[in-house]
């Protein structure tokens, strides 16, 4: 058998030079930087289309919290309005405008308009009288001007200061001093009263001014105390004789029997009607115009 030329030979190409494979798909540079743009615009366009949707919710949201601000100040303004018009006081607010007043009357008046000049009283025989201020004492705390056993019990209750000043009747034989203690509310002043001790023995110290029918009154010479409340105060009295004599130099009998004590006592229930007489109530909120 003659053998095939080289040529012929498995693997080798008949011009002579060895045969290699060749992969079947050509490759087309062009083509492929076609499709690559092509990728990248339509990931552009994608990312471009996601960063309009975003906008678009986030524009909706801002006009959304735009909206919901403006209806929030709508509403506030309007309630505002309807708030802050003028409209009648109610029963509460009037009763509470009253109580608030009261109470600070014995800041917001002067000395003279707490204990005025005269004060009125009923003498004998129902004879109207007027009692005469001497004097009007330095503020001071209930400590420093009530008995240890009453500032005891206005302490526990929240005395805030004490006022107090000297009056003589019209004949000048009886000198009587006024106290006004200040607790922190009526309430305070309700729970103070229903411990206080109803003993006549003590009660508010009396002041003296040198020179002065009442340069005698001490502790020795009260005859009587008593007292009354009057919103936030309690109106402590006592009374004794200018000449200086004692509450043990006089029999029993006269201290209930004579003058002093009822014209004391009428002075301290005058002061404490003025301080707690109930004001004018506007009718409205903001005065007498609804």
């Amino acid at each position: 058998m003659t053998p095939l030329p080289r040529s012929r030979r498995s693997g080798e190409s008949p011009f002579g030079a060895a045969a290699t494979r060749r992969s079947r798909v050509r490759s087309w540079p062009a083509a492929t930087r076609a499709g690559s743009l092509a990728a990248q615009r339509r990931a552009e366009m994608a990312d471009l289309q996601q960063g309009v949707r975003y906008r678009r919710l986030f524009r909706g949201m801002v006009g959304f919290i735009v909206a919901l601000s403006a209806i929030v100040v709508l509403l506030g303004s309007a309630g505002m309005i309807v708030e802050t018009r003028s409209r009648p006081l109610t029963p509460a607010e009037q009763y509470r405008y009253q109580q608030e007043e009261i109470a600070q009357r014995w800041q917001a008046w002067p000395a003279a308009g707490v204990f005025p000049e005269e004060v009125k009283y009923m003498g004998l025989e129902r004879a109207p009288q007027y009692a005469r201020r001497i004097g009007i004492a330095p503020q001071s705390t209930c400590a420093q001007g009530l008995d240890v056993t009453v500032a005891d019990v206005l302490g526990r209750h929240g005395c805030v200061a004490l006022l107090r000043a000297t009056y003589m009747d019209e004949s000048a034989t009886f000198v009587f001093t006024v106290g006004v203690a200040v607790l922190q509310s009526e309430e305070s002043r309700v729970s103070a009263n229903e411990e206080l001790s109803a003993d006549d023995r003590v009660g508010v110290l009396p002041v003296s001014f040198p020179g002065t029918v009442a340069e005698r009154f001490g502790v020795e010479q009260r005859q009587r105390n008593g007292w009354v409340g009057a919103g936030p105060y309690i109106v402590f009295s006592t009374g004794g004789y200018a000449d200086g004599r004692t509450r043990e130099s006089i029999p029993p009998e006269e201290i209930l029997h004579s003058e002093l004590w009822p014209a004391a006592k009428s002075i301290g229930n005058q002061i404490a009607y003025f301080l707690a007489d109930p004001p004018s109530v506007p009718p409205c909120t903001q005065g007498n115009v609804c």
